[in-house]
C-alpha cells in the first residue's frame, strides 16, 4: 500500500473538488491516469471507483472498490462508499454484502450492521434483515434508526406483536419522531388495533408529517375505526391537498363505494374521473382510475383511457392491462395479441402477468399451452397461490392425475366442529354474542371493489386484534382446531402445500362477512394465505337445512373455476355448512358458494394463515 506524492495528492483533491460541485466528467478525467499511476494506492482506486459511480457506470465502479480494499483492507470509508454506491443503483442485494464484509473486517462497529440489514430489507430477503438488525440493535440499543429498520422487518416477517414493542422502544427514544409514529400506525392497523392506529397517525401528524401517503394511511384506519365520517372528511381534505396523489383519489372512490350514501359505481368514481379530466398530464392518476375501472368491470371505458395514453408513451403494462380490458369484453382476438404483445417485455419477469397470460389461454381453450405457461411462472415464484389455481385447472382439463394430488379435495380440505370458546356456556349462546359483536361492524352499504362479495358487506381491517373478548375468544378456539386439522394431514415434501405445513399457524387477514339475500362468493382464491377458512356464525334456514334437504343452498363449493373463464366445470366438492363448524382448506383451491334465498343473512368469519415458523 502506497501513499500519494504530493503532486498526486493535489490531482485527487482537484478531482474530488469537481465531485462535490457535480461534474464527474473532470474528476474522472484526473481520476483514471491517477489510479494507473498509482494501483497501489488505496485513495486512487478509491476516488476512481467514486468517479465512476457518480458517471453512472456502477459496473466499473465495483472493481475499483474491489482494488481499494485490497490495499487498505480495514477502511470504513471506502466500504461504506461502496455499500451507498450500489444501494443508489437498486443494487440492494450486493449493497448488504459489502456491508457485512465491513462488519467482518470491523467488529462491533453497529453501522456496518444496520445498513446490511436496512439494503437487505429494501431486498426483500427479510429474514437477512432481521439477523443483521438485530445484531445492530444489540450493538447500539439506543440507535432510533436501527431500532426502526428492526421494527420495519419485524412487520415485514408478521411478527407484529415484537415489532409494536420495538417501534415503542423507539418513540421512548425519541417522542417527536413522525416516521416512528406513521410506522406504529401501521403495524397497529395489521394486528386489528384500528383506534390505537388513528391515535399514532395523529401523533404523527401532531409531530410535522404531513405527506399524502401517511394521510392515505390514516383515512384507511379511520375506516377500520368505523369512524366512517371522519374517512371522507380526510379523504375529501386529502384530495384536496394533494390532488395530484392517485392513491387518494382510488381510496375516496373505493371509500364512496362501500360507504357512500350514494349507490352506483357512477357516483363513487365521478370525482376520480373529474380529477384525471382536470389534471391530463398527470399519467400516475389515469392509470389508477383505469386500474379500477377494470376492477369494477368498466372495461370500455377503461380500453378508451389505455388507448389515449398509449399515444403519449407506450409502455407493455400499457398494452397487458389492454388485454385484460379486451378479455372482459369477450374481444378473445385482441386479447390473445395484446396478451402476444406483452409477453415480450414482462413474461420471463412478471408472474401478474403470466398468470393473466394463463387466465387468457384457459378461456380460449389453449389448455396444453396455459398449463405450460403455468408451470414456467412457479419458476418464477413458486408458492405463487394465483398460479397453483390455474394449474389445477389445466390439469383437470386434461385429465392430469396431478390435479387430485395438488387439490385433494378430501385428504385437504374438511369441515371441523370447534370446542366451545372459553368463558361461554354453549356454542349457540357463543354464537348469539359473537353476532351481535359482528353487527356492529358491517356497516357497509355494499360488498368491497376487489373482493369476492357479491351481495354483502364485509368488516374493514383486521378482525383479530380487536378489543373485543367475544373475538378474542374466537380467536383461541380457532387456533385449537386449526392444530388439530394440520396434525392429521398427510406429509409430502414435494407437494405445494403439504411440504410448508408446521405446528400451527400465524393469521395474515381476518374479516367478517355478512351475505344478504341471494348473496354469494364468487369464485376465487386467496394470493396472501397458504390456508383459508370459514367459520359459520349464522346461517339462514334455506342454509342450515340444506344438508338435510339436499339442497346447496349458500354451501361451499371447492374446485369451480370462476364463471369469467367460461369453462362449465362443476365443482369437486360441496361442504354444507353448520353453526359453530370452521371449513379449511388450502388457499390456491378455487371456492365459492351457492346463492340462497332467505330474508335473514349468512354470517361467516374468514381469515387467511400462514405455517408459524
Amino acid at each position: 500500500m502506497k501513499a500519494l506524492t504530493h503532486r498526486q495528492a493535489q490531482d485527487a483533491s482537484l478531482a474530488f473538488s469537481h465531485l462535490s460541485r457535480g461534474d464527474a466528467v473532470a474528476a474522472l478525467a484526473l481520476a483514471r491516469p491517477l489510479a494507473a499511476e498509482a494501483p497501489d494506492a488505496p485513495d486512487a482506486q478509491h476516488l476512481l471507483a467514486l468517479s465512476l459511480l457518480a458517471s453512472g457506470d456502477a459496473d466499473g465502479a465495483a472493481p475499483a472498490f474491489e482494488a481499494a480494499l485490497r490495499l487498505a483492507p480495514a477502511q470504513p470509508a471506502i466500504f461504506a462508499n461502496y455499500g451507498r454506491g450500489l444501494r443508489r443503483f437498486g443494487r440492494r442485494a450486493e449493497a448488504a454484502a459489502v456491508w457485512r464484509r465491513m462488519a467482518a473486517a470491523l467488529p462491533g462497529d453497529p453501522t456496518a450492521r444496520l445498513e446490511a440489514g436496512v439494503a437487505a430489507l429494501e431486498a426483500g430477503d427479510i429474514a437477512a434483515a432481521l439477523v443483521d438488525l438485530r445484531e445492530a440493535v444489540r450493538l447500539a440499543p439506543q440507535s432510533v434508526r436501527a431500532l426502526h429498520g428492526l421494527g420495519s422487518a419485524l412487520r415485514d416477517a408478521d411478527a407484529l406483536a415484537e415489532a409494536d414493542d420495538v417501534f415503542h422502544r423507539a418513540i421512548a427514544l425519541e417522542p417527536g419522531n413522525a416516521a416512528l409514529w406513521a410506522s406504529l400506525g401501521g403495524v397497529l392497523r395489521l394486528r386489528g388495533r384500528s383506534e390505537a392506529a388513528v391515535a399514532a397517525y395523529a401523533q404523527a401528524r401532531a409531530c410535522g408529517a404531513d405527506d399524502p401517503a401517511l394521510r392515505e394511511s390514516e383515512v384507511g384506519a379511520l375506516i377500520d375505526a368505523l369512524q366512517i365520517d371522519r374517512a371522507f372528511e380526510r379523504a375529501n381534505a386529502l384530495v384536496t391537498d394533494h390532488p395530484d396523489h392517485a392513491g387518494g383519489h382510488a381510496t375516496l372512490a373505493e371509500l364512496r363505494w362501500e360507504y357512500g350514501p350514494d349507490a352506483g359505481r357512477d357516483a363513487a368514481l365521478a370525482p376520480f374521473r373529474a380529477a384525471v379530466a382536470a389534471r391530463p398530464q398527470q399519467r400516475e392518476l389515469a392509470l389508477s382510475l383505469v386500474s379500477l375501472l377494470i376492477e369494477t368491470k368498466q372495461a370500455e371505458e377503461a380500453l378508451d383511457r389505455l388507448a389515449e395514453l398509449r399515444r403519449e408513451a407506450d409502455d407493455p403494462t400499457l398494452v397487458a392491462m389492454q388485454a385484460n380490458a379486451f378479455e372482459q369484453l369477450g374481444r378473445h382476438d385482441e386479447a390473445a395479441r395484446a396478451y402476444a404483445e406483452a409477453d415480450r417485455h414482462l413474461g420471463g419477469r412478471d408472474v401478474h402477468f403470466v398468470n393473466a397470460y394463463v387466465r387468457h389461454l384457459l378461456k380460449a381453450g389453449d389448455v396444453v399451452a396455459a398449463a405450460r405457461r403455468a408451470e414456467a411462472a412457479l419458476a418464477l415464484a413458486p408458492d405463487h397461490q394465483e398460479t397453483w389455481a390455474y394449474l389445477a385447472t389445466a390439469w383437470r382439463l386434461t385429465g392430469d392425475a396431478r390435479e387430485d394430488w395438488l387439490c385433494g379435495f378430501d385428504a385437504l380440505a374438511g369441515l371441523m366442529p370447534v370446542d366451545v370458546p372459553r368463558g361461554f356456556t354453549s356454542m349457540p349462546a357463543f354464537l348469539a354474542e359473537l353476532q351481535e359483536a359482528l353487527d356492529a361492524l358491517h356497516q357497509a352499504r355494499s360488498e368491497p371493489v376487489r373482493q369476492s362479495v357479491r351481495g354483502g358487506s364485509q368488516t374493514p381491517g383486521r378482525l383479530f386484534g380487536r378489543a373485543d373478548a367475544r373475538i378474542v375468544a374466537l380467536e383461541s378456539a380457532l387456533t385449537a382446531t386449526i392444530d388439530r386439522f394440520i396434525a392429521r394431514l398427510p406429509k409430502d415434501g414435494t407437494h405445494p402445500f403439504l411440504r410448508r405445513a408446521a405446528r400451527s399457524v400465524r393469521y395474515t387477514g381476518s374479516w367478517s362477512v355478512k351475505l344478504w339475500r341471494s348473496g354469494r362468493h364468487a369464485n376465487h382464491f386467496h394470493s396472501e394465505g397458504w390456508m383459508s377458512s370459514a367459520f359459520y356464525v349464522a346461517l339462514p334456514p334455506s342454509v342450515a337445512q340444506g344438508a338435510a334437504g339436499g339442497r346447496d343452498a349458500g354451501a361451499l363449493q371447492l374446485g369451480q373455476p370462476p364463471v369469467e373463464l367460461g369453462l362449465d366445470l362443476a365443482p369437486r366438492r360441496v361442504i354444507h355448512p353448520v353453526e359453530g363448524h370452521l371449513a379449511l382448506f388450502p388457499s390456491y383451491l378455487w371456492h365459492g358458494t351457492v346463492p340462497f334465498d332467505d330474508e335473514s343473512p349468512r354470517i361467516t368469519v374468514a381469515f387467511d394463515m400462514l405455517p408459524k415458523a
